[in-house]
C-alpha cells in the first residue's frame, strides 16, 4: 500500500509515519510537509534512511505539486494543519489558507487520481465547548459548534470532506481526537511549555483560573486508532478518539511540577485568551465497540516519560 501523509514532519504526523513504517514492512509513505515552525526533519530521523519513506517539502495548497505526488497513491492521510489556537486568533487567514483551501486541493487531487481513501485528521474542538461539572461528552452525533478561527477552519475542512463523498463519491473517513501528548510536540503547546519552563525555573503560565479541562491521550495510542480506522473504518463515518482522561490545566501543571520536583510557586496566572473553551471531553464508545480499541499507555507512565524526554532534550 502507498500512503500520502501530509504534515508528516509535525508532532502527530511524524509519530504516525514512524509507527506505520515499523508495523507494515510492505507499505510506502510519501511524506509532504511545508516545514513551517511546527514541523522539523529532526522528527523524522528514525525513518531518514528508510527506502520506503520519501520526504517532499511543500505546501498542500500547491496544486501542481499535490497532483504530481498523488499519482499511484492508495490512501491520503491529511495531518497537515495550522493548529495553535492562539496563533489562529492573531492570523486567521493563515489557518483558512492551509486548513480549508489546502484540504480542498488535496480532495481534488485524490478524486482525479481515484484514491481508495481520503482520511481527514480532525479535532474535538470542532464540537465547541462543554460546561464544567457535567458528565456530558462529545459523540460523533454532537453538533459542530466551533469557537475559534482554528476550530472553525477544521470544521470547514470536515464539511468539505463530507461534501466530496456525497457529491463526487470520493471514499472518505474522518476522526476527531482529544489533546495529544508525547515526544516531538512543539514547545509552544501546553505540556511542553510547562515542562520546559519548570526545568529552567521560569514562571509557568496558566491561562485565567486554570480550570480549563482537556482529555489527554498519548500520541502513540492515537496512531494505533488511526491505523485501525484506516484499515477497518466504514466509508463516510466519523470516529471519535479519546482516552477518558480529563485534567484541568492547573492540576496537570501541578502534576508535572511534582514529577520534576519543582515548587508550585512557579505557577503564574496570565491573561486569558479570547473565547477560551472551558472543557472538551470525547466519547469514543463507537471506536471501542467496533474495533475493540482502547488506550494502552497509562497516563502516569506516558506523562513521566514525556517529562523525562523534554527535560533531557532541552537542558
Amino acid at each position: 500500500m502507498k500512503l500520502l501523509v501530509t504534515g508528516g514532519a509535525g508532532f502527530i504526523g511524524s509519530n504516525f509515519v514512524q509507527y506505520i513504517l515499523e508495523k507494515y514492512l510492505n507499505y510506502e509513505v510519501v511524506n509532504l510537509d511545508a516545514l513551517t515552525y511546527a514541523g522539523s526533519l529532526d522528527n523524522l530521523k528514525e525513518v531518514k534512511h528508510n527506502p520506503r519513506h520519501k520526504f517532499v517539502q511543500g505546501r498542500i495548497e500547491d496544486g501542481k505539486l499535490v497532483d504530481k505526488l498523488m499519482a499511484g497513491i492508495d490512501v491520503v492521510i491529511n495531518f497537515a494543519a495550522e493548529s495553535h489556537v492562539d496563533r489562529s486568533i492573531l492570523e486567521p487567514q493563515v489557518f483558512i489558507s492551509t486548513n480549508v483551501l489546502g484540504t480542498q486541493v488535496l480532495l481534488d487531487a485524490a478524486l482525479r487520481h481515484k484514491a481508495k481513501l481520503f482520511y481527514q485528521i480532525s479535532t474535538d474542538e470542532v464540537y465547541g465547548a462543554l460546561r464544567l461539572g457535567t458528565k456530558k461528552r462529545f459523540t460523533e452525533g454532537s453538533p459542530l459548534h466551533p469557537n475559534s478561527p482554528y476550530s472553525a477552519s477544521k470544521t470547514s475542512a470536515d464539511l468539505l470532506v463530507r461534501a466530496y463523498h456525497h457529491t463526487y463519491g470520493l471514499p472518505v473517513v474522518i476522526s476527531r481526537c482529544s489533546n495529544n501528548y508525547g515526544p516531538k510536540q512543539h514547545p509552544e503547546k501546553f505540556i511542553p511549555t510547562v515542562i520546559l519552563n519548570a526545568v529552567h525555573d521560569r514562571p509557568v503560565p496558566i491561562y485565567g483560573d486554570g480550570l480549563y479541562v482537556r482529555d489527554w491521550i498519548h500520541v502513540i495510542d492515537h496512531c494505533c486508532a488511526i491505523d485501525l480506522i484506516m484499515h477497518q473504518g466504514k466509508i463516510d463515518e466519523v470516529y471519535n478518539i479519546g482516552a477518558d482522561n480529563e485534567w484541568a490545566n492547573i492540576d496537570l501543571a501541578k502534576k508535572i511540577l511534582k514529577i520534576l520536583c519543582k515548587p508550585e510557586s512557579l505557577l503564574t496566572s496570565v491573561k486569558d485568551r479570547p473565547g477560551h473553551d472551558r472543557r472538551y471531553a470525547i466519547d469514543s464508545a463507537k471506536l471501542r465497540h467496533e474495533f475493540g480499541w482502547a488506550p494502552s499507555i497509562p497516563f502516569e507512565r506516558g506523562l513521566a516519560k514525556t517529562v523525562n524526554c523534554y527535560s533531557k532534550a532541552y537542558k
